[in-house]
């Protein structure tokens, strides 16, 4: 199996936030696409970590909005913090946050960075801010990005399409489907794993 230089990081996929009539519609296929993409991961040594945004009901870690508003959401113990249905991270890493960016207060790339990560595929919701915040975060600290155009998605489409397409250009981060992202593990493994197999031929003839 090839170094874990990336991980497959699975955001916010949490009841809460598929309680939007659209982001239920999309549910079932998107969950689809993660479980799909966490066993690819599993089958060539990838990390796989689910970040979830986990809030006190105390509102000592509610955003500005939610204190302006009122209204808690993914609370600590509550039904709506928890995976969404079907979802399947297979023993994945947890890591909680409380904003959107899957790095901001967490130990998380202190984490991928320990473990030699240098890559990060992004699947979850909502597009246009916790994978949008991750991505910016992970450019900044120096993490390439592969966003997954089918296993994220939004309220709104045209605002999932245009984040895609800013993050493509603006930072140069990847947008391909799951089943490219597994594709090109799947390449990167063989190619690996050639690699040592011709290493050890040629010591075996040096020998």
């Amino acid at each position: 199996m090839p170094a874990p230089d990336q991980a497959l990081l699975l955001i916010d996929l949490q009841r809460d936030y598929f309680a939007d009539p659209e982001l239920d519609r999309c549910r079932d296929d998107l969950v689809a696409t993660c479980n799909d993409l966490v066993r690819a991961a599993r089958e060539v040594g990838v990390p796989v970590v689910e970040v979830q945004t986990v809030h006190e009901t105390d509102r000592s870690t509610w955003t500005l909005t939610m204190v302006e508003d009122g209204q808690g959401v993914v609370e600590r113990g509550t039904e709506g913090v928890q995976r969404v249905e079907g979802l399947d991270p297979d023993g994945a890493e947890l890591v909680e946050k409380t904003r959107d960016s899957a790095f901001f207060g967490t130990d998380l790339a202190e984490r991928l960075k320990g473990v030699g990560v240098r890559r990060v595929v992004l699947c979850g919701v909502s597009t246009e801010s916790c994978i949008a915040a991750t991505a910016r975060d992970a450019f900044a600290l120096d993490l390439e990005a592969t966003l997954v155009s089918d296993a994220t998605a939004s309220v709104d489409w045209s605002e999932h399409d245009h984040t895609l397409a800013m993050l493509q250009t603006q930072h140069r981060q990847h947008v391909l489907t799951g089943a490219e992202v597994a594709e090109r593990w799947r390449d990167e493994a063989g190619r690996d794993e050639a690699g040592r197999e011709q290493a050890a031929g040629s010591d075996r003839v040096a020998g």
